[in-house]
């Protein structure tokens, strides 16, 4: 299975402008939120890219994409009908192939060489499956993710194949549900943000309103499909001060990270004096 598409899904009426925000990545250059996760997908050696956008964005999208511009198509969603249909609105962009699928409010940051979508993206075309990239994630927040349970592949840490999905479970269902061996108490396996996803999805999605955990609990009854632990985190660009956070959380993993810890120190220095 060689994984060629992506689709990042930028549509939402709350969340459409903030793929567009400027950031300073890792290599010291200001970019767009949407550029970083395009350049992102393209590490992942994937060859084409589709971004769904509220009707009307394509040409303010076009010019974040910057340089990049050239190898991604821009779908309008043409009703706000949530997440699942964003996805299913790239269905004619994907066609019968797999895909890797990012979400436009969230970054992925890892201190590692190889991007954290390259390592989900790898493991599905040696599996062969669909494969969703979750973390560890305290019960407190699983009102803002979607959640699975499973069981360990034996010999592989870090990697589960999933029988159960559920969209942002209450903390009882997650405990009676979405048991996952070797996780702590109070902790579930919450989605990461990144996916490769096989045609399937898009047929689920197809058959009517679905949130996107829903599409994937059916192809966990239908196909094997794997969910393998990030050791990278994921910013949410949406929440309170979560630009300020990703761009922190960049700046600290790339080459300007003394120059950052510095004036974060002087900061704090110059808070300290002023309290005296």
């Amino acid at each position: 299975m060689r994984i060629q598409k992506a689709v990042i899904t930028a549509a939402g009426e709350n969340q459409r402008a903030l793929p567009l925000q400027t950031l300073i990545d890792r290599d010291g250059q200001e970019k767009s939120v949407l550029g970083i996760l395009i350049e992102q997908a393209l590490a992942a050696k994937v060859e084409e890219i589709c971004v769904v956008v509220w009707p009307g964005d394509e040409t303010r999208y076009a010019q974040a994409a910057g340089k990049r511009a050239g190898c991604v198509r821009f779908v309008p969603q043409a009703q706000p009908l949530g997440y699942g249909n964003a996805i299913y609105c790239a269905r004619e962009f994907t066609g019968a192939d797999p895909f890797l699928h990012l979400v436009g409010d969230h970054l992925y940051v890892n201190g590692a060489s190889k991007p954290c979508a390259q390592r989900v993206v790898e493991l599905a075309e040696t599996e062969e499956c669909a494969v969703s990239g979750v973390q560890p994630t305290r019960e407190s927040l699983l009102p803002r993710f979607g959640a699975v349970g499973g069981r360990r592949v034996p010999g592989r840490p870090g990697l589960y194949r999933v029988d159960t999905v559920i969209e942002k479970p209450t903390p009882t269902e997650a405990e009676q549900r979405l048991t996952a061996p070797g996780i702590r108490a109070g902790f579930y396996l919450c989605f990461f943000g990144i996916h490769v996803l096989t045609p399937a999805v898009m047929e689920f999605l197809g058959r009517g309103p679905a949130t996107l955990s829903a599409a994937l609990a059916e192809l966990a009854r239908h196909e094997q499909y794997l969910a393998v632990e990030e050791t990278g985190r994921r910013y949410d660009i949406g929440a309170r001060y979560g630009l300020l956070t990703a761009q922190m959380a960049l700046a600290l993993n790339g080459q300007d990270r003394g120059q950052v810890l510095s004036t974060l120190l002087e900061l704090l220095a110059d808070r300290e004096m002023a309290r005296e």
